[in-house]
């Protein structure tokens, strides 16, 4: 999860999430809009019995301010809350596993904030099932099949890899840039990612609202996705003046063309 706002958990209900399948949370910076939700959300975990740690990824500074709420209020938790501090001031690996690596963005914003780069791993190439039929493949054999190894038959025939696979998907990237200014320094970072979400508070009608408060405009958003040569635009963050977002969502879609707006409950396919 990135981020947690108030009401988070309540559409965690609404889209039948599994409190089970959420193992780290990143936070982007320590403003209450991104972070209120956080003891909320660990105090029902407790309550619904969950036992799994729950890792967070954030400034020391949440530490600092979660844990006297986590003991009022959450003494007798049966999982533990594993805080892992990240420096928003620079670009670096802060997680990995087997599947996914993610990154700090560093953003321009009136706090320490960063945004978050996720990577998938290569994967594994598919294996052609008729191919295990045909040639007797062992089931041991499988896995190194898949990672690029030929096949030898015990008559010593060589099968080549590429008779008994199909490469697997692309890695996908997605890169997320919370409330931040306008900064042409994450474009090499974010450069050709599948998706972007980038905030995009105000219209360049409200220009110099939006330097005040160190936020994007619409077409600011766009502008960055445009440059960095990403696939497709996520924007959202809007200002609570826009009750309707259709002129936000015009104004990036002139300079970007792959231009979304971010609304709750909805899924995105990249």
């Amino acid at each position: 999860m990135i981020d947690c706002g108030e009401g988070t958990q309540i559409r965690m209900r609404q889209m039948g999430m599994k409190i089970t399948r959420l193992g780290h949370i990143f936070i982007s910076h320590l403003h209450g809009d991104h972070c209120f939700g956080l003891i909320g959300l660990i105090s029902s975990f407790g309550m619904l019995n969950r036992t799994a740690d729950l890792h967070i990824h954030a400034q020391a500074d949440l530490e600092k301010i979660l844990k006297p709420q986590l003991m009022y209020f959450s003494q007798d938790l049966p999982f533990d809350v594993i805080f892992h501090y990240i420096n928003p001031r620079k670009h670096e690996l802060i997680f990995e596993d087997r599947t996914i690596q993610v990154f700090t963005i560093p953003l321009k914003h009136r706090v320490p904030c960063c945004g978050f780069l996720f990577e998938e791993k290569p994967r594994d190439n598919h294996i052609i099932r008729e191919m295990i039929d045909f040639y007797k493949i062992p089931t041991w054999r499988i896995p190194k099949i898949k990672q690029g190894e030929d096949f030898i038959t015990e008559e010593g025939d060589v099968i080549p890899n590429k008779q008994l696979t199909t490469p697997a998907g692309k890695p996908k990237r997605f890169a997320y840039c919370s409330d931040t200014a306008y900064s042409e320094k994450i474009i090499p970072i974010i450069e050709g990612v599948d998706c972007l979400y980038h905030e995009a508070t105000f219209m360049e009608e409200e220009m110099n609202r939006s330097n005040q408060t160190e936020h994007s405009t619409a077409r600011q958003a766009a502008e960055i996705a445009r440059k960095a040569n990403v696939k497709n635009l996520i924007i959202g963050h809007y200002s609570a003046r826009y009750i309707n977002q259709n002129g936000i969502l015009e104004e990036a879609k002139a300079v970007f063309e792959n231009t979304v707006l971010g609304e709750d409950l909805t899924v995105y396919e990249i």
